[in-house]
Parts: structure tokens; C-alpha cells; sequence
């Protein structure tokens, strides 16, 4: 009799388990009857037809919302919402931990997770560890090579989408990032912080060898060029030796004759756009680097800080030979032409 009223209690639930499996799957093939709307290029499907239409975007490349503030497009009117959090300063999502404001929520997600410091993505070629998973999948094409975000514009790819935006930025012209402060747009975020450093005075790297100060560490890295007498970069016409490429190349103009950039005020022509733009300021008047000791303003960055070392009594230029010391290097240059009359002494410029 037991095992007899046993068996029945296994009858029962295996009944039970069977009805549940059936009520399972009637949910799902309802759930699926009602995606009848079906992408033809991937198999994805979907409940409302416009749900189709704003996938079928992603396919076509066709990107019609379009940003007022920036130009930047997006595919579907909600990828444009989000972005616009960005110019509003509309951030929502706030970090339980620190405090710092996000515009979206997988951002604020991402962020959080390095308070905890949990690494638990590990790289099977090199042993780094990441976050999430997006990340590492990211990190592995640098092993594997992938480049699978293709630029729209060119046949240049690129192994993470950030990288690509960045690239087509350049066909684009678009320059999402603006300055607060003057106005100035920059193409990458990178930038607009470096930029951020000409109203704020903050140059955090310094030269061990003269004191001199820069904004960022590669502009410190070309500048300890100038004391190792690297000199690289050969002019192919008169054989005179540079540090820095660009100065070769700015020299190697000379020779040329080359004046591709002509002022449209007054018709005069340079051979760069950065001499350009600093003549352009004779015209407009524009003076906007301004002395953080006294009121007075200069259309060139290098003529502020040449004025600031009056009052700073910085002298950055030092002589090899005597030890004497200079404002500038054009006074360096005059000054070493006494130890040395017969040779001729290049300027770091």
C-alpha cells in the first residue's frame, strides 16, 4: 500500500511537471506569434512594425536624427536623446559610492564597478584583468588583430568603436566637445581637457633640466629632445639638423617657397595655418592669452609667457659653457656666438 500511494505522488508531479512544460511553452510561442515582424537581413524579430523600422537603420547605415547642438546623427530618435544628456549637463545617474554624475545608466554601472575593484575578466594571452566583459573583449583585439568597425567614409578599420567616431571625426568635421569657457570645440574629449589647461595656467609636467613646464607629457617628451642634442630630422636641402619633425618641416618651406595658407583680409600667404591664424589677430584684434600678474593681453601664447617671465624672473635657457642664463632663446643663441664667433648656432626652435 505504501509504495503503491509512492508511486501515484510520482505520477502526480510528473503530471504536474509536464503540464508546466506545456504552459511554458504556449507563453513563449505566444510571446513569438506576436513578433511577426521580421528583419530580412538578420532573422530578428519584432512585436510593432516600427520597432522593424528603427532596427533597419543599424543595417542601412542611414542616420536620420540629427543633434542640433553638434551635428552628430544617430540611427533612432532614443540614441539621440541619450546623447543630448550630454550637451544639457542632464546627469540622472548618480554613483552610490563617490558621488559622480552620469547621463547614462551602463556608464554609471561601468563606473561603480572600479570602487569595487572587482577584475574578474581575465585575458587568457596576458593575465589582464578588466571589470566587464565589453572591456576585455575590447583589450582581446589587440591580440587577435580584429578590426571590425569599418569607417563609413574610407576603407580605414578599427578595433573599438570609440577609435572609429574618433577617425570619422576627420571626414566629419565634427567637433562634439566645447569649451566652457571661450567656446572652442575640439574632436576629442582628450583635447578639450588639454586645451583646458590654457585658461587654467596648470602645466603639471616640468623639464628636470631647465624648469620648464608643459601641459602635457608628450609636449614634455619633445622638449628633452632639445637637451640630449638629438637632432634627427635632416633638412634634405641644406642639410640643417632638427629635433622635432615639424621644425624640419617648417624649415624645409623655406626652400620651397611653399605659402598654401593666404589671409583673406589682405591677401598675404604663409606657410603654415598656425602662422596664418596669429597674423589673422592683426586684423581682428584678438588678444586672447592674457598675463596672470598683471591685465595685459597678447595675441600670441608665446608672447605671454616671454611677458610673464618679467615678472616671474624665470630665466629657462641656460649656457653649456659659462652658466649664464636667458628669458629667451633667441638671447641664448646671440649669447653663445661670443664663445663660439666662427660657428653657426642653431636655435631650439
Amino acid at each position: 500500500m505504501f509504495i503503491s500511494d509512492r508511486m501515484e505522488v510520482k505520477r502526480i508531479k510528473q503530471e504536474l511537471n509536464e503540464e508546466e512544460e506545456e504552459h511554458r511553452n504556449f507563453k513563449t510561442q505566444r510571446i513569438e506569434s506576436k513578433k511577426r515582424h521580421t528583419c530580412s537581413q538578420c532573422g530578428k524579430s519584432f512585436r510593432l512594425k516600427s520597432g522593424l523600422s528603427n532596427h533597419m537603420w543599424h543595417h542601412s547605415g542611414e542616420k536620420l536624427f540629427k543633434c542640433d547642438q553638434c551635428g552628430k546623427k544617430y540611427s533612432s530618435l532614443s540614441n539621440l536623446k541619450v546623447h543630448l544628456k550630454l550637451h544639457s549637463d542632464e546627469k540622472p545617474y548618480v554613483c552610490s559610492v563617490c558621488g559622480k554624475g552620469f547621463a547614462r545608466l551602463n556608464s554609471r554601472n561601468q563606473h561603480q564597478k572600479t570602487h569595487g575593484g572587482v577584475r574578474d575578466h581575465v585575458c587568457r594571452e596576458c593575465g589582464r584583468s578588466f571589470t566587464t566583459a565589453a572591456q576585455l573583449k575590447q583589450h582581446q583585439r589587440i591580440h587577435t588583430g580584429e578590426k571590425p568597425y569599418k569607417c563609413s567614409y574610407c576603407d580605414k578599420s578599427f578595433s573599438q568603436p570609440g577609435n572609429l567616431k574618433s577617425h570619422e571625426r576627420v571626414h566629419t568635421g565634427e567637433k562634439p566637445h566645447r569649451c566652457a569657457q571661450c567656446g572652442k570645440s575640439f574632436k576629442q574629449s582628450a583635447l578639450l581637457n588639454y586645451h583646458m589647461h590654457v585658461h587654467s595656467g596648470e602645466k603639471p609636467f616640468r623639464c628636470d633640466q631647465c624648469g620648464k613646464e608643459f601641459y602635457s607629457s608628450s609636449n614634455l617628451k619633445k622638449h628633452l629632445i632639445i637637451h640630449t642634442d638629438q637632432r634627427p630630422y635632416v633638412c634634405s636641402y641644406c642639410g640643417k639638423s632638427f629635433p622635432l619633425l615639424v621644425n624640419c618641416n617648417r624649415h624645409q618651406k623655406i626652400h620651397t617657397g611653399e605659402k598654401g595658407h593666404v589671409c583673406s583680409e589682405c591677401g598675404k600667404s604663409f606657410t603654415t595655418s598656425g602662422q596664418l591664424k596669429y597674423h589673422q589677430r592683426i586684423h581682428s584684434g584678438e588678444k586672447p592669452y592674457e598675463c596672470a600678474y598683471c591685465e595685459r593681453r597678447f595675441p600670441q601664447y608665446s608672447q605671454q609667457k616671454s611677458h610673464e617671465r618679467i615678472h616671474t624672473g624665470e630665466k629657462p635657457y641656460s649656457c653649456t659653457q659659462c652658466g649664464d642664463r636667458f628669458r629667451h632663446s633667441s638671447s641664448l643663441v646671440l649669447h653663445m656666438k661670443k664663445h663660439f664667433p666662427s660657428s653657426p648656432i642653431h636655435s631650439s626652435s
